[in-house]
């Protein structure tokens, strides 16, 4: 089954991941060379993938969540005939090079994610697999098996020592993606030595118990072993995980099965060893021309298989024009027409939590998208996150459009990823605004790839009330909008919420933070400009009758409503104000200058910045001659309208504050 031949094009792989390290002067050769085979094996006979087209909706996805081997990808994606040139392969790590130090989504063709975050690539994964579930059961037909492809990734020790990997796993041997088969580079060594130091875990077992299906190959250099146990992961019912005990570095004389592989370059003396050992008298980065045929062949294959897939899709397209239109669109990040429409309208004096109005949004939103679909960490009573007349997303119905992530809030962010990642879908999940903590490296990474992941962020403030300050975010906003390309919405009452999520599902290149209430906020005079005006990220909500106010109340969220009734109270003592209802940092920060000043006037020196969180920030707003009414300390357990008073955000402890710094 296997050549010599096939030998040669293994130690190509890994020779081009060796000279390009070298050049670079940094990199991680171990894994590349210790992973070579799998990664061979994979790839020239299992992998469906088209190089020439590398969005093709139904190729295999390949993840390389240990992502600091990404010499390993590079060289693969160039032999493999996608668009990665060998003069791309000798820039590795330099500045506008195509192929960085980790791979990055959307700069290299044929990199699905970004990963070198341990742990995470493992749980995109788990959504892409998610993703192929949900869009199979949803849209194949009989005799039409238009969505049909597997999910691949290739991980480490470090990986499976990361708790996003753990919740991962548990959640997909939950769900029985029988479609996700995961390589395990098994080599017992880690960046600072060997991991008997910190990891004697049986990984094996803990995988049974997830519910997982677990092969092990024991020799890496095995590629027959290795075949066959791919074969037998794709027939499983289960998730497989196949084990592949390797040797780091293998093939160098002096450092393989080291740490010494794992994060340096070999150096010109070993590197010499080493092509001693694998018997390749090649100069650095020359691939001879027959070796280079499995690759072609491969890369062939997959040629083909797009072909007669897409003979089955135009079929598809006659026989079901609506299901394919649908699914046209939702591959595109499109939405289908007047979906804004179905977003409710609220009327003054109706007094509605943010986050039932969120509830309300994704029923409405649900109705009018049908692959909009999420779900929340086991909250979703508390987060309305669930859709009605919906099933949950299941083992036996995958159709189903509430996702039950269980406690999980990591592993939720990184699969929601996944399957954004994907295509084909649009997400949401959900969570207390607290616990965005232990989403953070997921929604950094978000953030970074562009994915319009939607974070519902529930119980936003010291108003949680009884379950104290570990439940009651106080830094969280500054933190969130700290992070580049995430935008941030913390809407002040329900019209200002659907406007949030008319914003988040217009977004095609980044994710959004939906800070939502516990606490019920009215809906008051004024209301309908959030709907006209939000997508500007912060607009007048009150204005002073004349139009020249001499004070200005900025707020976001519910202290928006409190900074109405303190702009009243002001008013009746000679005051002349302004609200600004401050939706968004990030939209406003887009306007132009001209509409900014207009909501903020410059010469206006007077500003009073509201908000139950942390000051950090706040300062562009408030101007060196500004007040911050803000929470720099943790909260306490006490009914909500408690806390209000002892942290001093009743109306009448922010009118005595105004008006003792504004002087009489």
């Amino acid at each position: 089954m296997y050549s010599d031949q096939d030998l040669r094009a293994v130690q190509a792989i890994r020779m081009l991941s060796v000279d390009a390290i070298e050049k670079a002067g940094s990199g991680h050769p171990g894994l590349p060379m210790g992973a070579a085979p799998m990664a061979y094996v994979l790839w020239s006979r299992f992998l469906k993938f088209q190089p020439a087209n590398p969005h093709w909706w139904n190729r295999d996805r390949f993840v390389l969540s240990a992502g600091h081997g990404s010499m390993l990808l590079y060289s693969l994606l160039h032999l493999f005939q996608y668009d990665v040139s060998l003069e791309d392969l000798k820039q590795f790590r330099q500045w506008g090079s195509n192929t960085p130090g980790h791979p990055e989504y959307g700069h290299t063709p044929g990199v699905e994610c970004t990963t070198g975050p341990l742990g995470q690539g493992f749980a995109m994964a788990v959504g892409m697999a998610m993703a192929e579930r949900f869009l199979a059961a949803r849209y194949n037909r009989d005799g039409y098996n238009i969505m049909d492809h597997y999910t691949y990734c290739l991980c480490g020790d470090g990986d499976l020592m990361e708790g996003v990997a753990a919740e991962a796993a548990s959640l997909a041997g939950h769900l029985r993606l029988s479609k996700l088969v995961v390589l395990y580079d098994s080599n017992d060594i880690s960046l600072d030595g060997e991991t008997k130091l910190a990891f004697t875990e049986r990984v094996a077992e803990r995988f049974e118990a997830y519910g997982w299906q677990v092969l092990k190959v024991e020799d890496g250099n095995d590629l027959t072993g290795i075949h066959a146990a791919i074969e037998k992961a794709q027939q499983s019912q289960k998730p497989a995980l196949i084990e592949v005990k390797t040797i780091i570095g293998y093939g160098s004389p002096n450092k393989a099965g080291t740490s010494e592989s794992h994060g340096s370059p070999l150096g010109e003396a070993e590197i010499s060893l080493v092509r001693e050992a694998y018997r390749w008298p090649h100069p650095p980065f020359e691939i001879p021309e027959h070796i280079l045929e499995p690759f072609r062949q491969a890369a062939q294959r997959g040629i083909e298989a797009e072909q007669s897939w897409k003979q089955v899709w135009n079929a598809y397209r006659e026989a079901f024009p609506d299901l394919a239109s649908e699914l046209e669109k939702a591959f595109a990040g499109e939405l289908p027409e007047g979906w804004e429409s179905a977003l409710p309208v609220f009327h003054i004096g109706e007094k509605v939590a943010t986050r039932d109005a969120s509830g309300k949004a994704i029923n409405a939103l649900a109705s009018a998208i049908p692959y909009f679909l999420g779900g929340s960490a086991d909250l979703a009573s508390s987060n309305k996150t669930t859709i009605r007349q919906e099933e949950a997303y299941q083992p036996e119905n995958f159709q189903g459009r509430n996702i039950w992530f269980g406690v999980r809030e990591h592993a939720m962010a990184a699969a929601l990823n996944g399957m954004s990642l994907h295509g084909g879908l649009r997400v949401y999940g959900g969570t207390f605004f607290v616990f965005s903590d232990y989403m953070k490296p997921a929604m950094r990474l978000s953030a970074l790839m562009g994915q319009p992941v939607i974070y519902v962020l529930t119980h936003d403030s010291i108003a949680v009330g009884e379950d104290g300050p570990t439940h009651q975010p106080i830094e969280h906003l500054a933190g969130l909008r700290s992070i580049p390309n995430l935008l941030v919405l913390r809407p002040s009452d329900a019209n200002e919420t659907m406007a949030a999520y008319q914003i988040a599902l217009s977004q095609s290149r980044r994710p959004s933070a939906l800070v939502l209430t516990r606490q019920a906020l009215p809906v008051t005079a004024g209301s309908e400009k959030g709907r006209e005006l939000a997508h500007r990220g912060a607009y007048i909500r009150v204005q002073t009758p004349d139009g020249h106010p001499d004070l200005l109340l900025i707020a976001s969220g519910s202290e928006v409503p409190l900074a109405i009734e303190v702009a009243s109270m002001l008013e009746q003592h000679g005051r002349k104000v302004n609200v600004v209802s401050m939706l968004s940092w990030e939209l406003f920060e887009e306007q132009d200058q001209g509409y900014r000043n207009s909501v903020i006037p410059p010469h206006i020196r007077k500003r009073v910045c509201i908000e139950m969180g942390s000051s950090l920030g706040w300062e562009r707003y408030a101007g060196s001659e500004g007040l911050l009414i803000t929470l720099d300390r943790f909260g306490a357990s006490a009914p909500g309208s408690v806390l209000l008073e002892k942290y001093g955000f009743t109306k009448e402890q922010i009118f005595n504050r105004i008006t003792e710094w504004y002087g009489n």
